[in-house]
């Protein structure tokens, strides 16, 4: 083959390449045009972590955020106490050993009901020296008897006749120091025993038990046996921070819910703030006062919401507006253009029909995408 020959078949061949190349392309372009399926959402990120790009903004529906005024709230946890001023303990009157009990913790008794008996020497020596005493002033009112009638007859001084008087006088002092003690104990002078019964002083709910059955006990010595609270009216003591404590102000009412009755609001006052502050949390104790609806026990935790006297403008949203992330929370703005920029806000109370107010970062006509779980989830892929 000649060289013409062979430079005409090369040209040949280029040439076909070439056409196939620019058929491919043709129907490759023709396919796209014809391409009419959905489009995914593009995400564009933007050197700033809390701006984003879509392709697609229509698919985000958008909130605009009302106004609302309101309170400022403070919400601080708390424990419902026995008012100190109405808890009564009762002590044992006499020392020994319990030998009977006839209320327990968490009953509720009546003023002059036996509550326990205890058996006790102190009960033998107080009646031995009430017998002593009552003996002895027998003896000095015969003594008396007889110095006055010498002294009518003229065989007595009158010096003698005065010292007669006096010891009577003494015995009769004595007679009713012990009988005083025999009272003391809860015991009848004509009726000797070694028991002693002690009866509630007051009415309430013993809400402490120290004693069982043969248990000792000392005479008006702590622990006492029982102690008894008018329950009718508790404390709840609560703990603020530093920071909060210009909310707190001294006879304000607070309202008060618990969680075992969430759709229940109760009324207390603030009756006291304590002047000293834990050091190592910056707390002070706050004390409320409440009258007990009658299902508040000891112990229980409640929710006190304080309120400030003065009002303030705050924007609300949709709930699903706002999206709770490592503690803090944030909403999307749109800016125009496709673009979105993710803000942080201080959200605060949840409201009716699904919204929630905004306390800062956030202005009343701002609009925000109203579902950002949904445009995080989507940025995320």
């Amino acid at each position: 083959m000649t060289n013409s020959s062979t430079t005409f078949a090369l040209v040949l061949i280029l040439s076909a390449a070439l056409a196939g190349c620019a058929s491919a392309g043709a129907a490759k372009k023709e396919a796209d045009s014809s391409d009419t399926g959905p489009h995914p959402t593009q995400i564009q990120p933007d050197m700033d972590p809390n701006n984003f790009r879509v392709d697609h903004p229509e698919r985000f529906p958008l909130a605009t955020a009302a106004e609302r005024i309101a309170s400022p709230e403070l919400n601080v946890t708390g424990m419902v106490t026995p008012d100190v001023s109405r808890q009564i303990g009762v002590p044992s009157l006499a020392s020994g050993r319990v030998v009977e009990i006839d209320a327990r913790l968490g009953d509720e008794v009546k003023q002059g009901q036996l509550l326990f008996k205890v058996r006790s020497t102190d009960v033998a020596g107080a009646y031995s020296d009430y017998r002593q005493a009552v003996k002895n002033e027998e003896l000095t009112k015969l003594q008396l008897q007889r110095a006055k009638t010498l002294y009518d007859a003229g065989a007595y001084p009158k010096a003698q006749l005065e010292t007669a008087q006096n010891a009577d006088d003494d015995a009769i002092v004595v007679v009713d120091t012990t009988l005083e003690r025999l009272r003391l104990l809860g015991l009848d002078p004509g009726n000797p025993t070694g028991t002693v019964e002690v009866h509630a002083p007051v009415s309430g709910i013993i809400t402490d038990q120290q004693i069982a059955i043969s248990s000792g006990v000392q005479a008006l010595t702590p622990p006492n046996p029982f102690t008894i609270s008018d329950m009718s009216h508790i404390w709840v003591i609560c703990d603020v921070f530093e920071n909060d404590m210009a909310q707190v102000r001294l006879g304000e009412p607070v309202d008060v819910t618990l969680a075992a009755y969430p759709d229940r609001v109760m009324k207390a006052r603030v009756a006291n703030i304590l002047p000293v502050l834990d050091p190592n949390i910056r707390t002070a104790k706050v004390r409320l006062e409440m009258d007990n609806p009658g299902f508040l026990r000891l112990g229980m935790f409640v929710t006190a919401t304080f309120h400030s006297v003065r009002q303030e403008r705050r924007s609300i949203v949709p709930s699903t507006a706002i999206l709770h992330l490592q503690d803090r929370e944030w909403v999307y703005m749109p800016r125009g253009g496709g673009n979105f920029r993710r803000a942080e806000v201080k959200a605060g109370n949840m409201l009716p029909n699904n919204l929630q107010e905004v306390i800062s970062g956030l202005n009343a006509g701002d609009q925000v995408i109203s579902n950002a779980l949904v445009f995080q989830n989507t940025v995320q892929q």
